[in-house]
């Protein structure tokens, strides 16, 4: 019988192997970032166009390589990191296992441009799918240039699965952010498009975040260090009041190296557990400094999990940490007035001399058979006297307390709609069609009878019972139908500022407001570029007086960060969604007459009144039977 089992071909190992290293641009990005700083460069250029699918390019001024090493860094298993197994557990540099440059290059097209310094020219390469193509010497600076071009070029099912350009970019944008924040010794640059996102100068560790995310966290930082023989702590946690629902940075290093460790997450939020309500971030920028022999970082292809020797140890000495720090954040000298010999003030007398004589507490004087009550007028009396005639309004009623046929009562009849027959009178049968849209058959001057209930709900009397409404999510529903309109004729209500604001995003947030600036605008905002991620807020949309058009907007950015999409009837119907929630009105808001039927009126005059976009119920109808039921 023949042998079945054979030896793969190179380029096909590479090929799978690219499948763990490789999975979207955003890890060649990562890969070569990190080749970047371990050959000691100082200045980091990153370049990619379309998100990553046509372009990617890495410029460093590190120490570069020879011909021959250029050639063979290709290799898989190439290295200059390791030579045993040993090696493995004292491990300080970003990349080892020497996959990365083999993986890339088997599944797109590559061309390197390297020279040391001490040499007179460097050596050009170019290859495609594994194969080399041309390898010759140039003229070059010193330091690596890396281009990697069409990923994904040869397996067109990987490239198919890629997400849109803007996903794409923003999963670049998160590996770039997680490499500069804890390399911040280093100069690093980020262009997209041929426009250029963001420019870091070397810089301390808490300005590296603020550049990143914001100087809105400047006055939120709290900071955290600890020495001990087994970890040494250094960062920044979140005040109490930078806390919020979703999104908050939150980072991890350990021996200069991003990591994910959800056990060591929850030590930090140990430390908030009763400053903070349920389901509260907190951010933080922790970085620990661990004997490389007590941790293991190759239990993942991305080493981005990492496995401590003593984890529960670390888990309390981590909590104790942050619960430390928090306590100096919070230690400002207060007043106990309780206690005795708080305060030794001398006494001083109407010239300012201090005066020796003990000062007696001040006499507090009152007649105790004063009674305001006794002055009232007697006209003001007369007008307190009861109101008679009070009987009439029971006129009409039997003994029994029920309505007479002929006579109903006022009280009653004040809330039947005007045009709807009463509730003991004989009612049509409807057609089918007109059950199924029954909430329909009454017009914006038929709900004068609407209540408010609790600030909460709007009860409204139909044909077939009452009806209740829930007034913010009528509300959403409403707002949400307006802003897609103009999201779709592209024209929105701008109402200009008085004074313009500024808003600071982190990289992330202002490539994507870049990205959905005509959207915005469609939507009533005015905004422009003040370079890097700060911007101007020029007007905002007409209909928000009350909300900070800052926070409406970061509030927007943000969560289109979080679920971005290149599909634009997907990212319209979010934003409207996002702006309706924020702008609408908010439980227990008292409503006047008019504006109950101006809501109801436009709920109704919509396509789909009975729910709002994510689905939640806006209408629950209680008919008369079940009315009836309970007397």
């Amino acid at each position: 019988m023949q042998d079945i089992i054979h030896l793969l071909p190179d380029s096909v190992a590479n090929q799978i192997a690219a499948g763990e290293v490789v999975q979207r641009p955003a890890s060649v990005v990562k890969e070569l970032m990190e080749n970047a700083i371990d050959a000691g460069a100082t200045k980091v250029e990153v370049i990619v166009s379309d998100g990553g699918r046509t372009l990617i390019q890495v410029i460093d001024n590190g120490i570069g390589m020879s011909e021959t090493d250029a050639r063979l860094s290709f290799e898989r298993h190439a290295t200059s990191k390791i030579k045993s197994a040993d090696d493995l557990f004292a491990l300080r540099t970003m990349g080892f296992r020497g996959e990365a440059l083999a993986s890339i290059v088997a599944v797109a097209q590559v061309e390197l441009v390297t020279r040391r310094a001490a040499d007179e020219l460097g050596t050009r390469i170019v290859l495609s799918g594994s194969s080399l193509e041309e390898q010759q010497p140039v003229a070059a600076p010193a330091g690596s240039n890396f281009k990697v071009k069409n990923l994904f070029f040869n397996i067109p099912a990987r490239r198919k699965f890629l997400k849109s350009i803007q996903t794409e970019f923003n999963n670049i944008v998160t590996e770039f952010e997680r490499i500069a924040l804890i390399n911040h010794n280093i100069e690093f640059s980020l262009t997209h498009n041929d426009s250029e996102v963001v420019s870091l100068q070397a810089s301390p560790f808490r300005k590296r975040i603020l550049d990143l995310f914001g100087k809105k966290l400047n006055s939120q930082l709290v900071d955290v260090e600890v020495n001990n023989s087994l970890i040494n702590i250094k960062g920044f946690v979140g005040a109490p009041e930078s806390a919020r629902k979703r999104g908050a940075q939150q980072f991890f290093f350990v021996n200069g190296r991003y990591m994910r460790h959800p056990y060591f997450a929850k030590a930090v939020m140990e430390a908030y557990s009763q400053m903070l309500p349920q389901g509260e971030q907190i951010p933080f920028f922790l970085c620990f400094d661990v004997d490389a022999s007590r941790v293991d970082v190759n239990i993942h292809p991305t080493k981005t999990e990492i496995k401590f020797e003593d984890e529960q140890i670390l888990w309390k000495i981590i909590a104790a940490a942050v619960r430390e720090a928090l306590g100096r954040f919070n230690a400002a000298p207060g007043l106990d007035f309780d206690a005795e010999d708080i305060l030794d003030i001398p006494a001083m007398d109407l010239s300012g001399k201090s005066s020796s004589a003990a000062v007696a507490p001040p006499k507090i004087s009152y007649n105790p058979n004063y009674n305001p009550y006794r002055s009232i007028s007697p006209e003001y009396r007369k007008q307190q006297q009861a109101v008679t005639g009070w009987e009439s309004l029971y006129e009409g009623l039997d003994q029994s307390g029920e309505d007479k046929v002929d006579m109903p009562s006022p009280l009653i009849g004040e809330y039947i709609v005007p045009g709807f027959p009463h509730i003991d009178e004989p009612q049509p049968e409807l057609p089918i069609a007109d059950k199924k849209n029954e909430a329909k058959l009454f017009a914006a001057d038929e709900i004068d009878a609407a209540l408010q209930y609790k600030g909460q709900y709007i009860l409204l009397p139909v044909k077939s019972g009452l009806m209740f409404i829930h007034q913010r999510r009528a509300h959403i529903r409403v707002l949400y139908d307006k802003y897609l309109k103009q999201l779709g004729k592209k024209r929105g209500y701008v109402q200009r500022l008085l004074f313009p604001e500024r808003i600071d995003l982190s990289v992330a947030e202002a490539a994507m407001l870049e990205s959905i600036s005509g959207e915005l605008s469609s939507l009533g905002f005015d905004i422009s570029s003040l370079g890097g991620c700060s911007f101007s807020i020029n007007g905002a949309p007409a209909d928000v007086d009350g909300l900070s058009p800052v926070e409406l907007l970061h509030e927007i950015v943000r969560g289109e960060v979080e679920l971005s999409t290149s599909v634009k009837e997907q990212l319209h119907e979010r934003l409207a969604l996002s702006m309706a929630r924020r702008v609408a009105i908010v439980k227990g808001q008292i409503l006047s007459n008019d504006e109950i039927n101006a809501l109801v009126g436009d709920l109704f005059a919509g396509n789909m009144p009975a729910r709002t976009p994510d689905g939640k119920t806006i209408i629950h109808l209680l008919s008369d039977s079940d009315i009836e039921k309970f007397f």
